[in-house]
Parts: structure tokens; C-alpha cells; sequence
């Protein structure tokens, strides 16, 4: 009797340990690598309380990686006249890496390249200071901007086979990529309408494609002289027309193709914000890690939560890791961000339905 109680207890505890070993494999496999969080670069008098969101915040949440989008927030020691007027000392950067180090979360710095070197009727820094750079000199800035346009403009671009062009943006790539003690660096490359205009004498009538991919290419070979890692936007590697995701999401301009010309290691942040749409498995598929990125709308938010969860479950062995996690964007100045999210102000409609960044953080962190 005695041991057929223990041949009982060893065959239970052997299922008791099979459970437990199957729960922790599973656990392993939907836990996601990337818990992200996106958001412009605080301004100096900000840098104080940005620090508390992210020790009180974010590290409650777990978030592991900060996305900051410096641009020209810095004061550039190699190139001071691309600095913002009012811009980040290094001291002030100091503090934002000590808060991530304490809390172990992985910071990288992003500068718009290649595009968004324009907003409405603003030229941004680099093509003011050398306006040789730009792709479209012959696009003049309206006084009045609206969309759409006679020129198609919505966001200038440089011209990524000028020839100085790469001497002054790896400059401030280095420069920032030093100062925040990062190994990795985040070069934006959305929604780039201008590229290959036919009137650049450098690669008027050259396949955009070929002229993305060797944007992609030449800026990933640079960081990895010094072992950095290059995350970009997915939207231009997707086909808007075939798919129906349009211009803003993918691309009209037949810069989707670049997804076979550049290297597997890049990491694509592949934004939707009004659908959840699954193009998440397609940069899987095709080899390349890969987060999805809400931003305002917490229903889509939740369900891209529950999507990456099931992509990362049922992946083949092979792809499983392709599928990160969750980056949440913000997509205004970090003081409009944290006011939205310390408001007393009650919203007229519940967490769940109301439209705003910080809902949609708060909804997708509590999944």
C-alpha cells in the first residue's frame, strides 16, 4: 500500500512538473521581448518631470525600451547651428539615461532621416542650414499650407545621394547616439513622398526602391561600425495600393520592394492606428524583427496586444522571435503628453472609448 501511494505521488508530482514546465515554456513564448513607449524628447524645463513619468510610470508598466524622438532638441557640439533655439544640455540627457539605466530600460534616440525634413509650411533644421540637401529645391514652402497640393507636398526630404548629405547627419547620429549611451538608433524614414524626384540631377528617374533600400543600408552599415542597431518606421515597405492601406500607412510610390534589398537585422516599428491590421506577419515572414505600434484608439490598441500575443503563441520555432512586442506612440510634445495623463479632468466618454494617447497606454499596459 505504501508504494502504491508513492508510485501516486511520483506519477502526480511528474504531472505537477510537466504543467508547471508547459506554463513556463508558454509563458516564455507570449511574453513580449518589447515593451515599448514612444514620445518627443522632453524640452529642457520638462526634463525634471518627464524623469518622474518614467520612474513611476513606465517602470511600474514594466516598459523596457523608450523611443525618444530627439531630432534637434540637443545642443549639437559638431554641428551647432542645427541645434533648437531652446534644446537638451547634455546634463539634461544625463538625467533621462540614469532613470533608464536605474530602471532597466533600453533608450534610443531617433532623428528623422531621409524624410520629415519638413512640417506644413516649416522647413526643419538640416535643409534651412543647408538647403543644398534638398530633394525638391524647386518645391518652395507655401505661406498658407493645406493638403492636398498642387506640388504634393506634405513633408520635404534630402537627397540621399548628395554627396555631404551623410557627413553632417552621421555626425549628429554619432554625437547622439554617444551622449545618450545607446546601441541602438531609431532613423523615423515614414511616409517619404519626395524620393527620386525626376528634377534632382542625382537620382531623377532612379528606381525609388533601390534609392530607399540604399538610404536603409547605408544608415544601418554606419551604426554597425560601432555595433548599433537601426530601427526604422514599416511603413514604406508596405504596398499601399495592392493591400488598401493607402499612402500615409504604405507606400504609392513602389518603395514597398525595398523590403528584399535591405539587411534582416534593421527593426521595423510597423504603425496602424485606426485598424489593427496584421502586417505584422508579412515583416515576420519576410525575416525581420518587428513591433506594432498604436497610438490613440485603446480598443485598436488592445487588439494589436492580443494579435502580437497570438502571432508570438502559434509562430513556427523560426519566426516566434521575429514577433517583439508593443511599441505605444505618441505623436505630440512630452508636456501636452503628461498633462493628458496626470489630468484631473475627466473625459466625456470612458477610458476605453475615449480617443487619446494616454487611454490608449493605459489600456494596452493593463493587458
Amino acid at each position: 500500500m505504501t508504494r502504491f501511494v508513492s508510485l501516486k505521488f511520483f506519477m502526480l508530482l511528474c504531472c505537477v512538473c510537466m504543467i508547471t514546465n508547459v506554463m513556463a515554456q508558454q509563458k516564455q513564448i507570449t511574453a513580449f521581448p518589447v515593451r515599448g513607449f514612444c514620445i518627443a524628447a522632453p524640452r529642457p524645463a520638462g526634463v525634471d518631470a518627464f524623469v518622474k513619468f518614467v520612474k513611476e510610470e513606465l517602470a511600474s508598466r514594466q516598459v523596457n525600451v523608450l523611443i525618444l524622438r530627439v531630432d534637434y532638441n540637443y545642443q549639437f557640439e559638431q554641428h551647432p547651428e542645427l541645434r533648437d533655439s531652446i534644446a537638451l544640455s547634455k546634463a539634461d540627457v544625463k538625467k533621462l539615461v540614469r532613470v533608464c539605466q536605474e530602471n532597466r530600460i533600453r533608450i534610443i534616440p531617433q532623428i528623422n532621416l531621409l524624410g520629415h525634413q519638413s512640417w506644413a509650411g516649416t522647413t526643419h533644421n538640416l535643409l534651412r542650414a543647408y538647403p543644398q540637401f534638398d530633394e525638391t529645391p524647386h518645391v518652395k514652402m507655401p505661406a498658407k499650407y493645406v493638403w492636398p497640393n498642387a506640388d504634393g507636398l506634405y513633408c520635404k526630404s534630402y537627397c540621399p545621394l548628395h554627396p555631404d548629405v551623410h557627413g553632417v547627419v552621421f555626425s549628429l547620429v554619432d554625437e547622439i547616439c554617444d551622449v545618450f549611451e545607446t546601441n541602438a538608433f531609431h532613423a523615423g524614414m515614414d511616409e517619404v513622398f519626395y524620393l527620386g524626384d525626376d528634377k534632382c540631377p542625382r537620382c531623377g528617374g532612379r528606381d525609388k526602391a533601390e534609392l530607399f533600400a540604399g538610404e536603409v543600408r547605408t544608415i544601418r552599415d554606419h551604426l554597425k561600425q560601432k555595433n548599433r542597431e537601426l530601427w526604422i518606421w514599416g511603413d514604406r515597405l508596405l504596398d499601399g495600393k495592392t493591400t488598401g492601406l493607402g499612402m500615409w500607412e504604405a507606400s504609392f510610390n513602389n518603395t514597398h520592394r525595398a523590403i528584399d534589398m535591405i539587411p534582416k537585422d534593421v527593426m521595423i516599428c510597423d504603425w496602424h492606428y485606426e485598424r489593427p491590421d496584421k502586417t505584422a506577419v508579412y515583416f515576420a515572414m519576410k525575416g525581420f524583427r518587428v513591433v506594432t505600434c498604436p497610438w490613440r484608439n485603446p480598443p485598436v490598441g488592445v487588439a494589436q496586444v492580443a494579435d502580437m500575443t497570438t502571432f508570438r503563441k502559434d509562430a513556427t520555432p523560426e519566426t516566434r522571435e521575429n514577433y517583439q512586442g508593443i511599441v505605444q506612440t505618441v505623436w505630440s510634445d512630452a508636456e501636452s503628453f503628461l498633462t493628458g495623463f496626470y489630468s484631473k479632468k475627466k473625459d466625456s466618454k470612458s477610458a476605453e472609448e475615449s480617443s487619446t494617447p494616454w487611454n490608449c497606454f493605459r489600456a494596452i499596459y493593463d493587458k
